[in-house]
C-alpha cells in the first residue's frame, strides 16, 4: 500500500512561508487589481510582511488560519499560496483561498494546489468542508473551484465593493463524506 504524500504531487508542493518568499509575498499583497477579490483595502510594508513570516504559526488550530507556499518542484520557484482562513475546529471547516502568480495561470498549478489542500484538509486535518466566496464575474476563479469539486450553493448580494458599486459573490462548498 502506497502512504500519501499530502504535500506534494510530483508537479508541485505545499510547505509553510519562509524568509527567501518575502519579495513575492510583497508584490502580491501590494497588487492593488488582486483587492477587490480579497478584503485587503491598504498597502503592506515590507517589515509588515517580514515580521507576518518570522512570526508565522503552522498549527492551524491555535493560530486559526494556516498560509501555505505553492511551490513548482522542478525549479523550486514559488508560484503561489494557499490559505486555509476562518477555521472552526468544532465544525470542522475552513475557508479557502488561492493566489497563483499570473507568470503561471491556466497552467493548472490551481487545480493541483486545491486538490492538496482538500486532501490535506480531509485526511490529515479531519475537516468536513472548505468553503470559499467568489465574486459572480471572476469566471477564472469560479472553473477553477467547481473543477476541484466545489459547488455553487448560496449567493451573497452586494457583497465586496468595487468603488462605487457592489458585486454580488457566490458561495461556495466542498464536503468531504
Amino acid at each position: 500500500m502506497n502512504t500519501p504524500h499530502y504535500l506534494h504531487d510530483g508537479a508541485i508542493m505545499l510547505r509553510c512561508p519562509e524568509p527567501y518568499d518575502l519579495d513575492i509575498i510583497y508584490s502580491w499583497e501590494n497588487d492593488t487589481e488582486l483587492w477587490t477579490e480579497g478584503s485587503a483595502n491598504a498597502p503592506f510594508t515590507r517589515k509588515i510582511i517580514e515580521e507576518y513570516i518570522d512570526s508565522y504559526n503552522p498549527d492551524i488550530y491555535s493560530a486559526r488560519q494556516l498560509r501555505l507556499m505553492i511551490v513548482k518542484i522542478d525549479t523550486m520557484e514559488t508560484i503561489g499560496a494557499a490559505d486555509l482562513y476562518e477555521f472552526d475546529p468544532h465544525n470542522r471547516r475552513a475557508g479557502v483561498g488561492i493566489i497563483i502568480d499570473r507568470r503561471f495561470q491556466r497552467m493548472g498549478y490551481g487545480a493541483r494546489a486545491l486538490t492538496l489542500l482538500s486532501e490535506y484538509s480531509r485526511d490529515m486535518l479531519g475537516m468536513h468542508q472548505l468553503h470559499a466566496t467568489i465574486a459572480v464575474d471572476n469566471e477564472a476563479s469560479l472553473r477553477l473551484f467547481q473543477k476541484s469539486e466545489f459547488k455553487i450553493c448560496g449567493r451573497y448580494r452586494s457583497w465586496v465593493r468595487r468603488g462605487a458599486h457592489y458585486v454580488d459573490v457566490f458561495a461556495l462548498q466542498r464536503l468531504f463524506t
